[in-house]
């Protein structure tokens, strides 16, 4: 692993106070989880930043009043390489300018690498993360949530790829002219379309990775099919605690998965990740109905004071993660906050990017090795990322 900067050492020394000093001071575990923090690599493979800046502008170059994600926060949390989301709602599908939006969002994380080049790099490869770890950067890498820019054309393919897109999540919260939607009831293609198989197969050939978070568990299947490498859920949790929630993976697509040598990066999401908080608006809908009123913003508000919003906690996310290092093994989990992109349903302990160590500590407080929690900050995904483009570099080859 490459060796922190002096920057990342000279943070560590001060959060670890007597600890860089004397050797018989032993550390605490949230002392340790700090140092651990900045001692591996940690990709989040789901950060919606570039659409929160493009919706609200904020120099996240400094430290920010509003959002998840700034570059004080990140090097303190010690996130090295998170995925900026490209993110292009569903309504894009029908009214056209999806790509139009996916190149603006692009080009705006491209400006901000180029605007603060000592804080921020854009990472197109493993090797770009791997070679820019300990400089101080942030290796900014890009997913693109929602395949609708595409537009049916594998030349858009192309172009996003030479963009610097490295996965894309095949749809969002409706079907597309690619996959069918966990959210969406009109299961338009009954997994993917005609032309959504002829994408994964070019997607495998290209070296961009399939996410499956979002799509119909028939699309889910088709796609175990049909690629011939690992596919991750950039920002999915677990089924089992919030039942009938399709949006979430259930056991069998997790074995699935492993299977495929896959990853799921786990969503932080309180209604991700617990029944009570997926539950939630539904229940406060229903409530909006009856007084026969509107469910706006001003009716959440008073719901929220007769009905406190019932946040997860950092436990709640850390057994999502027990569960998949139970059912499959240590290898195919990993982080996708979706911070920036669930409001402020985020758990309690985990609230933005300077979070990470909570979640280090958590793990250590749970047995888990430094090897193991290497692999769930980034090992896993790294080697899903690496198989790809390997197998895109064989195909090239010939």
């Amino acid at each position: 692993m490459h060796k922190q900067s002096v920057l990342a050492l000279s943070l560590l020394c001060a959060a670890t106070l007597s600890a860089c000093s004397s050797n018989t001071t032993p550390l605490s575990s949230a002392q340790r989880a700090q140092q651990l923090a900045q001692q591996y690599i940690i990709v989040d493979t789901h950060i919606d930043v570039p659409y929160r800046l493009h919706k609200d502008w904020e120099d996240v170059t400094v430290a920010t009043k509003r959002g998840e994600f700034d570059y004080p926060r990140a090097l303190a949390g010690g996130l090295n390489a998170p995925f900026m989301s490209i993110y292009i709602p569903a309504s894009y599908e029908r009214t056209g300018g999806g790509y139009q939006l996916a190149n603006q969002l692009i080009d705006s994380m491209e400006a901000l690498v180029g605007r603060a080049a000592d804080k921020f790099a854009m990472a197109y490869s493993t090797q770009d993360v791997l070679d820019q770890f300990g400089s101080g950067k942030v290796s900014l890498a890009l997913g693109m949530e929602n395949g609708t820019p595409i537009e049916g054309k594998l030349e858009n393919l192309q172009h996003f790829y030479q963009r610097g897109i490295r996965y894309i999540t095949l749809s969002h919260s409706e079907s597309n002219h690619i996959a069918d939607s966990s959210y969406d009831l009109r299961r338009r293609w009954n997994g993917l379309s005609p032309f959504g198989k002829e994408l994964v197969v070019a997607m495998n050939n290209i070296g961009m990775m399939i996410d499956i978070s979002h799509v119909s568990d028939a699309a889910f299947y088709q796609v175990m099919q049909l690629s011939k490498v690992p596919v991750i859920a950039s920002h999915s949790s677990l089924r089992s605690y919030t039942p009938g929630f399709e949006r979430n993976m259930d056991d069998d697509m997790i074995n699935a998965l492993a299977k495929n040598g896959g990853v799921v990066q786990i969503n932080f999401g309180s209604s991700f990740v617990t029944m009570m908080a997926n539950q939630y608006g539904a229940l406060r809908k229903a409530a909006a109905k009856q007084a026969g009123v509107a469910d706006d913003e001003a009716f959440e508000l008073e719901f929220r004071k007769k009905h406190p919003y019932p946040f997860a906690t950092l436990d709640t996310v850390l057994d999502h993660i027990d569960h998949v290092v139970k059912l499959v093994g240590i290898n195919y989990v990993g982080i996708g906050s979706d911070y920036d992109g669930v409001g402020d349903s985020l758990p309690i302990g985990l609230k933005d990017v300077a979070s990470y160590p909570n979640l280090i500590e958590g793990l250590l407080k749970r047995g888990y090795s430094e090897a193991d929690i290497e692999k769930i900050l980034s090992g896993n995904l790294l080697r899903v990322w690496r198989e790809v483009e390997q197998y895109a570099a064989q195909q090239k080859a010939g």
